[in-house]
């Protein structure tokens, strides 16, 4: 019998297609994308006394996209906890994209090409290299992956599957609450509250307790690991959301290679096994 909470949660689902299949998203981060135009001419007439930089519509779009790319994540999270990883790595792509753009809003106008700009534009040099790095070990990572069920067993699958969905609630209502709490600490308090930090941490959690759940129905050893070394992915990317410059990258591109080094392993050992079981 399905639970009330996966019931809500798939009809949660179902509109979020819903709202992709239509064109809001790319509305949304249009009228977003005006928005930050507009907020940028403010500031740079001194009509508002806030410092934006001249790339914020840029980074305001990015934004609407990487807060689309979380929900997206939750609910791929029932689906294939191997695509979810993939989807925090898409995540993060953006997220060293992103900072590309903040990088050239810290600018002067007229660059001066000498040794200083060059120590300028090398944090922005790092972050792109490492956005196309781990783009492209993210097409390698779905390119490679392949869903095996961890049972067999029709009646354990169902129960996996609503265990993971009311964890993917959770985080849902838990992603809303924050998201709200963020914006009356930026609206009211002038706090900003970094969200995806703490997105990941709440990550750490429902990955670890899905890793837990998933060991009622298989207690293989292959299982365990990849379970574990996504969870252990998933928290390398944490420490990178606040390491200092070069060394985030440093850190994100190595959580890459690690769950595509899992990923290459974990298919060799299963296609040795359908060799053995011939």
């Amino acid at each position: 019998m399905k639970p009330q909470i996966a019931t809500i949660y798939d009809l949660l689902e179902d509109k979020w297609k819903k709202f992709q299949d239509s064109n809001s998203i790319s509305n949304l981060t249009i009228i977003f994308f005006i928005l930050g135009i507009g907020l940028s001419f403010l500031s740079h007439f001194g009509i508002i006394n806030i410092k934006i930089g001249r790339f914020f519509a840029i980074e305001l779009a990015f934004g609407v996209l990487l807060f689309t790319e979380i929900f997206d994540l939750i609910f791929l999270l029932t689906h294939s906890v191997a695509d979810s990883v993939g989807k925090q790595f898409e995540i993060v792509s953006l997220l060293l994209l992103r900072s590309c753009f903040k990088e050239l809003g810290h600018l002067p106008v007229e660059i001066a090409w000498d040794v200083n700009t060059f120590n300028l534009l090398t944090p922005l040099l790092v972050d792109a290299i490492g956005a196309v790095l781990i783009f492209l070990i993210t097409v390698l990572f779905y390119r490679d992956q392949r869903h095996i069920k961890i049972t067999k067993n029709e009646s354990d699958r169902f129960n996996f599957v609503m265990q993971k969905k009311m964890v993917a609630f959770i985080m849902f209502i838990s992603v809303l609450i924050f998201g709200i709490y963020i914006g009356i600490n930026y609206f009211y308090y002038g706090k900003i509250v970094d969200f995806f930090h703490n997105f990941y941490s709440i990550l750490i959690f429902s990955d670890i307790l899905i890793l837990i759940l998933s060991l009622r129905y298989s207690n293989l050893y292959i299982h365990l690991f990849r379970y574990s070394s996504f969870a252990l992915a998933t928290v390398i990317i944490r420490f990178s959301l606040s390491a200092p410059k070069y060394l985030n990258v440093l850190l994100s591109v190595s959580a890459g290679l690690f769950v595509l080094i899992i990923t290459w392993v974990y298919n060799y050992l299963n296609k040795k096994e359908e060799v053995l079981a011939k």
